[in-house]
């Protein structure tokens, strides 16, 4: 079965109920750090986490990870990233961005850079 990097996100400071919560859905918890849980489950524990974490704001699927210091570096490995498998040609979308301790601090820059590459996939 396919197992995917969950994070569920929070306000600060509830991260612990969020993974109490996790914890008694019986996913493994990965780490804990400010506003966010990460663990591992698969595609039964992304609808159980959608339907029963109380405490979590949202549950993202990480599909990817890599560090850029420039603009070209960030439109270069977003293309590297597996696209094809999470969204089709026709996809409608919407960038969100979130920059903390980034040399690419201009959060809208970065997600014109992001979405601009991701129409030339």
């Amino acid at each position: 079965m396919k197992r995917f990097e969950l994070i569920a996100t929070s306000t600060f400071g509830l991260e612990t109920m969020v993974r109490k919560e996790v914890e008694e859905l019986g996913y493994e918890i990965n780490t804990v750090q400010d506003g966010k849980v990460i663990y591992t489950g698969d595609a039964e524990a992304i609808v159980l986490s959608n339907l029963w974490l109380r405490c979590a704001d949202r549950v993202l699927i990480k599909m990817g990870e890599f560090k850029a210091t420039t603009f070209v570096e960030l439109f270069d490995k977003v293309a590297a990233l597996p696209w094809e498998a999470w969204i089709t040609p026709d996809a409608k979308f919407t960038v969100n961005g979130k920059s903390v301790k980034s040399k690419l601090f201009s959060i809208s820059d970065c997600q014109a850079i992001t979405k601009k590459q991701l129409l030339n996939v």
